[in-house]
């Protein structure tokens, strides 16, 4: 006899055809789910440049996407937030209700989500993608981020559960005051970012002929990313060896001036499924210096691609990289240690074959259904203790 059936409503600020790690993370659990026989709903604002849909709802088998209302989210104009559709999401749910609901993003629409579901005694899970809180400095709102931690803390620990990427972010949230945290890791897809996807006229469009070493960054070209340290690292590598090509992937509001004051860099842009593992695997060392990140798909990415990783020492890199077995780490934050570790992975080019070899075995340890098996039985706990958790948590105090 099979596991039960729910029918889950997921609401989210971030999915495809948006292209980020939460996003991509948040499909591979939905296409896992519907694979294994559930339904789902999945409550997302439209994006600009998607066609208006008759009705806002598309479905395909077993998942429908409900498109609400949008705003464009500060700082991030080309993204889109959510609308709180309150009274929208509770006639929905009241006609239909969902078994679960899970909210992943913790913007006005997931807030009304929350509001919503509680006021109609429906679980709600939630699950934590983001660091918004260490997001302040980079735009100029470090005042603000006690009152951002006490707004995500109320936010989460009104649900049921909060799922979170590694052991580092739980014992992270529960110093400071979250609770019912569950770790729910991130898994790669080792058949798209394989080596084998290496191409050698790629290669030769960077202008990096056979044994020519390939550094490359990939990830959204933001502040927060840290790409002060990506382009000193890079920089470093063409003085100590000036063969060497670095390549950035992604795109972001920082792409225009990067792109001008760095003419010697070549930018590829956004890049998507087959491509983006093209451009992975034709790479040979992958550098990413961001510090603020919950977990880092980019990172198991790049290791599954057969690349040597240099990363700091948290999220993904700390969960999967064993240093001078299958890539490099050094202490978090620590951009002196960074550059030297590049420079010192640089002089050491015969180790590479070694490291590339076990980060791409790593890597196929590390599997999306795992992943999704784990959410499902959160899930199934959820739908089973229903009344339990419509009574154990009430939506009664205000943030703060």
């Amino acid at each position: 006899m099979g596991l039960p059936r729910v029918k889950l409503a997921l609401v989210t600020e971030t999915y495809p055809p948006e292209v980020n790690g939460v996003a991509m993370t948040l499909h591979r659990l939905v296409s896992g789910l519907a694979a294994r026989g559930h339904e789902i709903e999945v409550v997302r604002p439209r994006q600009d440049g998607e066609a208006r849909i008759p009705g806002r709802e598309r479905q395909v088998g077993r998942v429908t996407e409900w498109l609400v209302p949008g705003l464009p989210i500060p700082f991030y104009q080309t993204l889109k937030m959510g609308l709180p559709v309150w009274g929208a999401l509770r006639r929905r749910w009241r006609a239909q209700p969902p078994g679960v609901v899970h909210v992943a993003t913790e913007g006005p629409l997931g807030l009304a989500a929350l509001r919503a579901a509680r006021r109609l005694g429906l679980p709600v899970t939630s699950s934590f993608h983001t660091n918004f809180h260490h997001y302040g400095r980079h735009y100029g709102l470090n005042r603000l981020r006690d009152a951002i931690t006490a707004y995500l803390r109320w936010f989460h620990n009104a649900t049921a559960l909060t799922m979170v990427p590694t052991d580092e972010i739980r014992a992270q949230l529960a110093a400071h005051g979250f609770a019912r945290l569950a770790v729910m890791a991130r898994g790669v897809d080792a058949s798209l970012f394989s080596p084998a996807r290496r191409r050698t006229e790629l290669r030769a469009s960077w202008g990096a002929g056979p044994d020519d070493p390939v550094f490359i960054h990939v990830g959204r070209l933001a502040a927060e990313k840290n790409l002060g340290l990506a382009v000193e690292t890079f920089l470093l590598m063409q003085r100590i060896e000036p063969r060497a090509r670095c390549i950035l992937v992604g795109d972001g509001p920082a792409r225009a001036a990067l792109q001008k004051m760095y003419p010697q860099f070549h930018f590829a842009g956004m890049r998507r499924g087959e491509e983006l593992a093209a451009h992975y695997a034709s790479a040979d060392v992958f550098i990413f210096p961001s510090t603020t990140e919950t977990f880092g798909n980019v990172v198991t990415e790049a290791m599954a691609s057969g690349l040597a990783v240099l990363a700091f020492d948290y999220a993904a890199a700390r969960q999967h990289i064993v240093t001078g077995k299958n890539g490099l780490t050094v202490p978090l934050g620590e951009a002196r240690a960074f550059t030297a570790a590049a420079a010192d992975l640089l002089a050491r080019r015969p180790a590479w074959p070694g490291l590339r070899t076990a980060a791409r075995e790593t890597a196929l340890g590390i599997t999306w259904e795992r992943v999704v098996g784990q959410f499902e039985d959160e899930l199934l706990r959820a739908h089973a203790k229903k009344s339990a958790v419509a009574s154990a948590v009430a939506l009664t105090a205000s943030p703060g």
